[in-house]
């Protein structure tokens, strides 16, 4: 793997890092070529000639991998890796690796904090008090939006991971109760899992803690939504496309789950006419610009892992391979 020359590293989207984060040195001989931002139709002519590629979100295609006959390895800054054509990577011998355990903490805290937020109605009461109503009620406070304890409520966590297991913790110690929910049409019983439906039917809150697969892609729909009869706030922090969001949209007006928190979206950013941008105005839901990941600190350690993964790979010693 390794070469006499100094090999050329191409970075496709700096600009998805904030400026503060620091892309340490690398410890071998290299030239490193930075673009801020690559629209699709720019990746085959920037990508030609590098020996290695680091991309977040900019789409590695066949076509633009046909064109890079000397690329032998491409670091993802990110856990998710579909923006690359893995087939074809395969197919030419190109390792690809992925970021993995960065967000242990950012993604949990912010899950709670959608969950704090929705659950005792605190963007409604903040907004309500910066258009007056406080000085209308003409009392000490006023109770226009539900407020609800977490304590002694019900968690339904979709997804057992790193994630999933830190927000199990996290629910555990404000006093709820945890169910892990078994794969959609599957049954597992014992002490871990619980029924995918019954996850659906008994919960106060429902969040998603699962990669988006062929298999898991619209996993809450309408026939989903139709079995949450306590009608929960439903947190999405994990990828778009797990949810069919215009379902969502027809489930939260029409009053069959109390709430949503979604950090994410099928298409990001989403245009001015998707379905989620006629709920921004509702005290109800909530819209993150996928920034659950994007502490300063997970930041910073997804950086150093991915540089480290660019070293370990030149030193032929691999690791967070996916291909």
């Amino acid at each position: 793997m390794a070469s006499q020359q100094p090999l050329r590293i191409v970075v496709l989207d700096r600009d998805t890092f904030p400026t503060e984060t620091v892309l340490r040195p690398l410890d071998f001989a290299h030239e490193f070529r930075v673009y801020e931002r690559t629209v699709p139709a720019q990746v085959a002519d920037r990508i030609a000639d590098a020996d290695i590629v680091i991309t977040n979100k900019v789409p590695i295609s066949a076509p633009s991998l046909a064109t890079a006959t000397n690329l032998r390895f491409i670091a993802v800054a990110a856990t998710g890796y579909d923006v690359v054509d893995i087939t074809a990577c395969k197919q030419r011998g190109i390792d690809v690796s992925n970021i993995r355990n960065y967000a242990a903490n950012t993604v949990p805290e912010h899950t709670f904090a959608l969950i704090f937020a929705l659950r005792r109605s605190i963007v409604a009461y903040r907004n309500s008090v910066a258009g007056g109503d406080w000085q209308r009620a003409g009392q000490f406070c006023y109770f226009d939006y539900p407020i609800h304890d977490l304590a002694g409520s019900t968690i339904g966590i979709i997804g057992d991971g790193v994630l999933g297991q830190a927000v199990a913790r996290m629910a555990h110690a404000l006093g709820m109760k945890v169910l892990f929910a078994d794969r959609k049409g599957e049954t597992h019983p014992g002490v871990l899992y619980t029924n995918f439906e019954t996850v659906l039917a008994t919960s106060d809150i429902i969040t998603l803690h699962c990669p988006l697969l062929p298999e898991t892609r619209n996993l809450i729909a309408r026939s989903e939504f139709a079995l949450m009869k306590r009608r929960p706030l439903l947190i999405n922090t994990a990828r778009g496309g797990l949810v069919d969001e215009n379902a969502l949209c027809d489930a939260l007006e029409s009053g069959q789950i109390a709430g949503a928190g979604f950090d994410v979206v099928t298409c990001e950013p989403p245009p001015e006419n998707h379905p989620f941008m006629r709920l921004t105005g509702r005290p109800d839901f909530i819209l993150t610009p996928h920034v659950a990941w994007a502490s300063r600190e997970a930041i910073q350690s997804l950086a150093d892992q991915l540089m480290e993964n660019v070293e370990l790979w030149q030193r032929q010693t691999p690791r967070n391979l996916v291909t």
